[in-house]
This record gives C-alpha cells, sequence and structure tokens, in this order.
C-alpha cells in the first residue's frame, strides 16, 4: 500500500492512501497533537468530503480496532493446524475492573487455561506483555486458547 506523506507547513502532515473505491483515506497529524481523519472525494484527491476531528486517545483507540484484527488473523493462521485452539480480542473498557490494573491481577491463565499473547495500544502491539504489564481503557487484549477459556475470558474482563 502506497501511502503518501504530505507535509502541511505550520500544521503537520497529511497521510493518506488510496483505497478500492478510488477514493482517498488518510489522517492529518496536526503539530498540537491532534488528529483528524479524512476522506477524500473520488473525483478530487485534493478536496477533502468528510473530516472527523480525532482526540490523542480517540485516535488511539482507532488505530486500535484497525490494528488488531489483523494481528488476530494472523494468530489465527498461526494456530490453524491446532485443533481446539482460538485466537480472540478483547478490548478493556474504560473505567472497567481492569482498567489501571495489571495483566497479574487477571490471573487469567490460572483461570482459564487461556493466555494473553498480545496487547494493542494506540495501534502499537505489546507482544508477550509481562505479569506486570499495566492496562489503560481502550486496550485491546489478544488472547488464545480454548472455546471454554475464551468464554471464560469474557467472562472475567467484561465483568472482572
Amino acid at each position: 500500500m502506497n501511502v503518501e506523506v504530505t507535509p502541511l507547513p505550520g500544521i503537520g502532515t497529511r497521510q493518506d492512501f488510496m483505497i478500492r473505491s478510488g477514493r482517498r483515506i488518510g489522517v492529518i497529524t496536526y503539530r498540537d497533537g491532534k488528529f483528524e481523519l479524512i476522506v477524500s472525494s473520488k473525483e478530487d484527491p485534493d478536496d477533502c468530503s468528510a473530516s472527523i476531528p480525532l482526540s490523542t486517545t480517540e485516535a488511539g483507540t482507532l488505530a486500535g480496532l484497525l490494528g488488531a484484527p489483523q494481528l488476530v488473523a494472523q494468530l489465527r493462521d498461526e494456530h490453524s493446524d491446532i485443533a481446539g485452539i482460538s485466537t480472540k480480542q478483547f478490548p478493556i473498557v474504560p473505567g472497567s475492573v481492569f482498567d489501571g490494573r495489571t495483566l497479574g491481577e487477571t490471573e487469567l491463565r490460572t483461570r482459564t487455561g487461556a493466555s494473553i499473547v498480545a496487547v494493542v495500544r494506540a495501534g502499537a502491539v505489546s507482544p508477550s506483555p509481562r505479569p506486570d504489564f499495566v492496562f489503560v481503557g481502550g486496550d485491546l487484549v489478544v488472547v488464545v486458547g480454548t472455546v471454554d477459556g475464551l468464554q471464560q475470558t469474557a467472562d472475567i474482563l467484561g465483568g472482572g
């Protein structure tokens, strides 16, 4: 995918690429740390047909939502030869029981047999997080385990 980076003097940068429909989608990163999701019209790539301002947290959450499925798909492919093993992602909801608590405090492996193999935060992947890894709201936790273990994981991370 060819991502075009365009400096916007005094403002920041525009990074965008063309999607299958012929439209362009991208992000303007402002010098003050704000972001803007943009969609250009099909007829004129310089004409912005939609723009959505995002805070740093919102941009990070969106990046996580877009990045985590690729990671999960890759892990599914890698585990496809192992019967009974699945991969699933779970969000850490802001203000939930595990927002601000460590991975170790979940006791997930002991309680479910499932393993947290990665955490996606603001589009960045933390592979094999250690027990002292602290979750924050908006994290996406990638877990590998049996169907039962993943269901128990949903119960624990959803309600603690």
